[in-house]
């Protein structure tokens, strides 16, 4: 049987951590808590528990998940955010394949609860996550603030029943702030790697967001709050890119 360890990243999440942590407890061999010095209660809700509790200054959420993958002592992980839990139906999957691990890696979807309302449609479920893995054949890439875990080529994956529950943006102002910010570092993530903002991206690509996410994901079936989060993904979109453009116009002067 093989020996699994939980890893999380957290910063200020005492709101939501000891459910993630109630949810791996009995399920892993040993939790990692990767911490950016939290100032709220996390650290000690975290060391009632029996975990390992790191404190780390942020790093990026790619290299801050990096490094936390490297603090584990097993090689098999599962991979949470602080604001995440792992359904009943998922924990079993998992007790499962610790005695019949067979692929590289194992996707789960993750089912987003937004202002107390859990959202079935838009580009929001089924959020498809690769967050059960082999981390000798794996790391955390992508553009900050967006990680994805990938694999070696030619690497075997597969798919587990039961959900990863996130509890994110609980109200609108908390939405419209985490947008600002996100699209703060989406920009410079973007500068970095020497991408451009076109006009046609600016006026284009928030309307085909929008689109997708409201009518081609069925958005519109989550009510007012399917059209909320199909408007901020435009938003957020749109902020993107003439973010971008001011940090290129900055640069000529």
């Amino acid at each position: 049987m093989i020996k699994l360890s939980g890893v999380i990243i957290t910063f200020n999440e005492d709101k939501n951590i000891e459910r993630c942590l109630q949810s791996l407890v009995n399920l892993v061999d040993e939790i990692i808590v990767v911490d950016s010095f939290s100032t709220d209660n996390t650290k000690q809700i975290c060391l009632k528990y029996n975990v390992t509790f790191i404190e780390q200054e942020f790093l990026g959420y790619i290299e801050q998940k990096n490094f936390a993958l490297k603090q584990a002592s097993n090689d098999f992980i599962v991979s949470l955010d602080g604001d995440e839990a792992l359904s009943e139906t998922l924990q079993n999957s998992i007790i499962e394949l610790k005695s019949n691990w067979q692929f590289d890696g194992y996707y789960c979807n993750r089912f987003n609860n937004f202002c107390g309302q859990w959202i079935k449609h838009s580009d929001w479920y089924p959020n498809k996550k690769l967050r059960v893995f082999d981390r000798c054949v794996a790391h955390w890439e992508g553009i900050n603030p967006h990680d994805e875990i990938k694999l070696k080529d030619n690497r075997k994956t597969s798919r587990l029943k039961g959900d990863i529950l996130h509890w994110t943006y609980q109200s609108y102002p908390e939405f419209n702030q985490k947008t600002e910010y996100f699209s703060t570092i989406s920009a410079q993530a973007y500068y970095d790697k020497g991408e451009k903002a076109p006009l046609y991206k600016i006026v284009w690509n928030p309307i085909w967001a929008f689109f997708k996410a409201y009518i081609l994901r069925f958005g519109f079936l989550d009510g007012k709050n399917g059209f909320v989060i199909s408007a901020q993904t435009a938003n957020i979109t749109y902020l993107k890119y003439t973010k971008l453009k001011k940090l290129y116009r900055n640069k000529e002067f």
